[in-house]
């Protein structure tokens, strides 16, 4: 048959050309077969697990996680953790809310300086109701009424700090002295504010007075009391005196005032109610009788800074 006359070309396959001898091998020839097995049948790969466990983690690891037991022992302790998480949680926000907390310490330098004067000052003020927005009160840096936890927290912090230097100056300042003078300070607080609960709770006023309410006016002593030892310490004795009556006249008018629109006007709240209006003096003796406590506790805790 005469290819050339259909314009074919006869063309004779060619032999692959073998490597030079001696010569480098620059590509693997895998033309010819399949890739090497491995003596349990399966292709090799050119990652080693072998290598990479040895190089990395123990493979012993993660058998721990392939153990169901061990798998679901490890559940359950978290669980276990978690519920124990939510339910400390949940005792810390029933006597302790961040969230109210953070109400007492919402205050401005506008606030603060408001304030310290009202504490001062107090007989030519007018309006001492709480104000509200939709039930609930209004922060501290938009009503001066309302009562707040940065001051006192700030007063007790100085008062320790010139307690210290008060006992620095008379040559009797000693870390074991201050440590029992703040610590005084500090039960005195804790004593009044849980006789004032114990009262409105065996007495069965009604209130909406918190126990941050009146840890802070249980607190805004430390005011008159940082008074009270500046003017003891720069005016002698006399300056001392004097500066206790002022600040503790001044504390219990506030006191006063203060209290008797948390107490003394929820008694019309609860006149309706049976066996209310049987009750109406003792509110009167818990008002007077928390401002008349004011005074005696600055002059203890203050007497001895003052010689």
């Amino acid at each position: 048959m005469d290819f050339q006359q259909h314009g074919y070309r006869a063309t004779k396959p060619r032999a692959r050309a073998s490597p030079p001898i001696g010569g480098p091998l620059l590509f693997d020839d895998t033309s010819s077969g399949p890739p090497p097995m491995n003596n349990q049948n399966y292709y090799s790969s050119g990652y080693n697990m072998a290598d990479a466990s040895a190089g990395g983690q123990d493979p012993g690891a993660g058998s721990l996680f392939a153990d169901p037991v061990a798998s679901a022992a490890m559940m359950y302790g978290s669980s276990l953790a978690n519920q124990g998480k939510d339910i400390v949680n949940k005792e810390i926000n029933r006597f302790m809310s961040v969230n109210k907390l953070k109400y007492f310490f919402a205050v401005d330098t506008k606030y603060v300086l408001k304030k310290l004067l009202l504490l001062m000052f107090p007989y030519t003020h007018q309006d001492w109701e709480v104000r509200y927005h939709r039930d609930t009160p209004l922060i501290p840096r938009h009503d001066v009424n309302a009562p707040d936890l940065y001051i006192p927290t700030m007063a007790f912090i100085t008062y320790i700090l010139l307690a210290g230097m008060a006992l620095g100056i008379q040559k009797r300042f000693s870390p074991e002295v201050l440590g029992l003078c703040a610590s005084t300070a500090l039960v005195w607080i804790i004593i009044e504010v849980l006789v004032m609960l114990l009262s409105l709770y065996l007495l069965t006023v009604h209130t909406d007075l918190s126990m941050f309410d009146l840890v802070a006016y249980s607190g805004y002593k430390y005011v008159g009391m940082i008074f009270t030892v500046l003017c003891g310490l720069l005016f002698g004795s006399d300056g001392y005196f004097v500066a206790l009556a002022w600040s503790s006249c001044a504390l219990m008018f506030f006191i006063v005032r203060s209290l008797k629109m948390k107490i003394l006007s929820s008694f019309s709240a609860d006149s309706m109610g049976a066996g209310a209006s049987a009750k109406p003096q003792f509110r009167l003796y818990i008002t007077l009788a928390s401002a008349a406590f004011q005074p005696i506790i600055i002059y203890w805790l203050t007497a001895h800074l003052v010689r």
